[in-house]
């Protein structure tokens, strides 16, 4: 029997304007959001930045992205059902374990925004992200270390956030945290990071005193005494005197020794420096803050 050559590629053809038709009306079906984020930092094996639209008051998932060293995002295109992308009131970054986030976001809110037309812009201070600006935010600290006992000779090895002229009181002027984020006080010693410790509250101890002696108490407010458990590069006890202190705000659950790239406060000790005197902070919020913008 002689094939049918015509026949075969009219098959063919045809079969292959439906394939096209189909991929054709998939596409038609599926719009882009273009995510551009600045000022946001590598988040190591565990966590990655998950994207999330609000559409008739429930959150979907956009994708994932990371960060690399440079600030660079793995990716900036997430293709969605173009009816769904329409329909989204405001968009949501959020911190997520890499394992999966599940069907709604962490408390760990970095950015958010209203979509106005196209676009929304995005910002710390919205209402469904951290929530504040932090250009408020104002520290006084002294150096110290009570939990020494009675001995004054190690006196620049500690730094405590208090005011030593109100009672002691509190020296830390911060806005409350919601869910999902703490406070953490540092003290960067020739370039090595040292935590004080995590804290939500500025008028009670914080988290940590890992670094203090057990002598006597430390002030009930955030602060550390660096003499004991000293890390890698490090000795004990410490002159702090021409060393740099810090308060950043931290995702929580956090998996870095390392400080987070939201720095409201930070301070230059002095070199001589005294114990026991009242040092300014700077507020350094300005120059820390990720921003950005969501574009369907």
């Amino acid at each position: 029997m002689r094939f049918n050559y015509v026949l075969l590629w009219g098959f063919i053809l045809f079969g292959g304007v439906l394939i096209s038709c189909d991929k054709d009306d998939e596409d038609l079906s599926k719009s882009s959001l273009v995510l551009e984020v600045e000022g946001l930092e590598n988040l190591g094996d565990d966590y990655v930045y998950e994207g999330w639209i609000e559409v008739d008051g429930e959150m979907v998932s956009v994708g994932t992205f990371t960060i690399d060293d440079q600030g660079g995002m793995s990716k900036t295109m997430f293709k969605m059902d173009i009816e769904v992308l329409e329909k989204a009131t405001s968009f949501l970054l959020s911190i997520e374990p890499e394992s999966g986030s599940g069907d709604v976001p962490s408390e760990t809110r970095i950015l958010a925004g209203n979509f106005s037309d196209s676009e929304a812009r995005l910002s710390m201070s919205h209402g469904n992200a951290i929530g504040t600006d932090l250009t408020s935010a104002t520290g006084k600290y002294i150096l110290a270390t009570p939990t020494d006992g009675n001995s004054s000779s190690n006196e620049n090895s500690g730094v405590w956030w208090i005011d030593p002229n109100n009672g002691p009181g509190r020296g830390l002027n911060l806005p409350e945290l919601p869910e999902g984020w703490k406070y953490e006080g540092w003290a960067i010693v020739n370039g090595i990071p040292l935590s004080t410790g995590k804290f939500r509250s500025v008028v009670r101890a914080d988290e940590s005193d890992k670094y203090s002696e057990t002598a006597a108490p430390g002030f009930d407010f955030p602060g550390e005494d660096f003499l004991v458990n000293a890390p890698s590069g490090v000795n004990f006890p410490l002159n702090l005197a021409g060393q740099t202190v810090a308060i950043t705000v931290e995702p929580d659950p956090d998996n870095s020794d390392s400080p987070f790239l939201i720095t409201p406060l930070t301070g230059k000790i002095p070199d001589p420096a005294e114990s026991h005197v009242l040092y300014d902070m700077t507020n350094s919020i300005k120059s820390s803050t990720p921003s950005g913008k969501a574009r369907r």
